[in-house]
Order: C-alpha cells, then structure tokens, then sequence
C-alpha cells in the first residue's frame, strides 16, 4: 500500500493539514480497497494549529518509510527546523516524492531542492517566496506544478486539486475522478489561480504627478485611447510618459489601461447579465475576440467561465440590468 506521510510543523494551517489526510484515506481502488495509508508525523510530540493543538502519531522518521510526503502550509513562516529540511533532503535523495501545498512551498524551497525549478504557492505569498529564494521560479497564476518527484499548489482548496492529480498518477482517472465526487470536487478545474487574484493596479505613490491622469484612465477607459491620447492628457512627450510611467507604476500606460479595462469587465461579469460581447464593447475593447485574449491572459480563465464561477447571486442582479 501506498504511504503517504503528512508533515505537522509548528503552526501548520489546518485546511492544508486536513485535505491531503480526508482525500487519500478515503480513495478507493476498483475492488474496494484503501488505496493509501496515511500518517501525520511531525518534528515535536505536540504542534500548535492556530485553533488547537495536535499530536502526531509519528516522528520524523515515518518520512524515511512513505512514498508520498506532504508539506502543508504554516502560518508562520519563519525559519524550519534544520532537523525536518535534511529528513525532507534525504527523503528527496531516495527518490521520495514531495508535494507542498500552499505556503508549505516556503518549507520545501529552504530545502534548496526547488532550486531552477517551477513552483506555486497562494498568490499572495508568491512575491514573497520569489524574493527569498531567487532561484526558484515561481508561477503564481496555476494550481499547482508538477516537477516529477516535487510538487507544489497553489492555496487553500488548490490542495485538493493536487492531491486528485496525484491519484489520477497512481491509479488512474477512474480512481481519481471517484475521489473527486467523494470530495464533491471537477477533476481538473477550469483555469488557474490566475482568476482568484484580486488584480489590484499597480500602485502609483499617493501625491504622485501621475495620479491625476490616472484617474483619467480609470474613468474613460471605455473610449477609444491611443498612446498620443494619452500623452496629449499628460501634457508630455510618449517618451517622457513611458519613462514616468515605468518609474512611477513598473508598467506602460497601454498595460495600465488594459488591466483597468479586465479589472472592470470582471465587476460586470460578476454583477450583471451583460452578454460577454456587450461586456467587451463597454470597457473598450475593439472586438469580443481582442477582449476574451486579452482578458484570458490577465485572469487565466475565459470571460464565461470566470462569470459561473465568481457571479452574484440571481437577487442581487436584479438592480443591475
């Protein structure tokens, strides 16, 4: 039988803890048998999760027997133990898989084992992850990553989705996609993380001289704005206004002015019955075709399947229209 051990650390997240313990001791193969034993170990006799406290049947050495070690995410992220990064580099040397979820991404990278490596965690760690280990390429818009043998997810229910995908590699879509229902979750979802980031602009500083056009922008989004449109408002070169806008928000005006149009074509997929192509034409875009490319690339997902998943309820449409 397959093992799979959970890692308990000081101020694990009890979500991540939980997922990977309720999906795999409930797979079942075809003929009715538990697919995995599962065993929640930890370096400590009792770990600290936030609402309660928890004593994990099994020390560090359960990771040098299991097939599958699972690293969930903590909520305090400083630094590891030394003594669970080499049991976790030891592991890794034998061939053990390894699979993070959420920020339990942190734990498996101060291993330096995701070094030159893809990997995910929640998008609002992402920055942070990126920035402590610069080595390790981080993608904040999917999932989760499949590296082989090391695996990494994205936050919260991301887990699940990387615990059915690790089923569907040991025993195929029939088992997984049975796990799936028990967890009353698709199989694989539509899009990645990408459309649950809140794509905030940006920030240009409070006072700042670009903050009037700005507003500018948000404002008449809609229209029909060229570059010498927007230069002309600005009352500068492009140039100057390329530079200023780089030092003072990190991207173009164009890239600005799109994001402003996404972010604002989401408030009406989410609030409104507008039809998609409706939708495209009231934030400015030229064309439905311009609009679904444009907005895929931003939120990772299309128009439609972005509004089934993040729309209002019925009731609350009913003063939109």
């Amino acid at each position: 039988m397959h093992t799979v051990a959970v890692l308990a650390l000081d101020k694990v997240v009890p979500f991540d803890l939980s997922t990977p313990i309720e999906v795999f001791t409930r797979t079942r193969l075809p003929d009715g048998r538990t697919a995995y034993r599962v065993k929640v170990c930890g370096p400590e006799p009792v770990v600290d999760a936030g609402a309660f406290t928890l004593r994990p049947p099994w020390g560090l050495e359960a990771l040098a027997e299991a097939d599958t070690i699972v690293v969930p995410g903590r909520s305090d992220l400083g630094p590891v133990p030394e003594e669970v990064l080499d049991a976790l580099r030891r592991a890794a040397a034998r061939g053990t898989r390894i699979a993070s979820i959420c920020t339990g991404a942190f734990t498996l990278a101060a291993t330096g084992l995701l070094d030159g490596l893809r990997a995910t965690t929640h998008w609002v760690a992402a920055a942070e992850l990126a920035a402590r280990h610069p080595l390790v390429l981080v993608d904040p818009d999917v999932l989760y990553v499949d590296n082989g043998p090391l695996l990494t997810s994205a936050g919260a229910a991301a887990g699940l989705d990387l615990c059915l995908h690790l089923i569907r590699r040991d025993h195929g879509s029939a088992v997984a996609a049975d796990a799936a229902r028990l967890s009353v979750m698709p199989l694989e979802r539509e899009g990645g993380q990408a459309q649950f980031i809140a794509h905030d602009l940006p920030p240009a500083p409070r006072g700042s001289e670009l903050e009037p056009l700005l507003r500018w922008l948000e404002d008449n989004c809609a229209d029909e704005l060229t570059l010498d449109d927007i230069a002309a408002r600005a009352g500068t070169s492009i140039r100057t206004l390329n530079r200023r806008f780089r030092e003072q928000t990190g991207t173009t005006p164009l890239q600005w002015l799109l994001r402003t149009r996404v972010r604002r074509a989401q408030h009406l997929l989410e609030t409104t019955d507008h039809p998609v192509d409706r939708i495209a034409t009231q934030v400015g875009f030229g064309s439905p075709t311009a609009f679904r490319d444009r907005f895929k690339r931003v939120a990772g997902t299309s128009p439609q399947s972005y509004r089934t998943a993040f729309r209002a309820p019925r009731r609350e449409l009913a003063g939109t229209r």
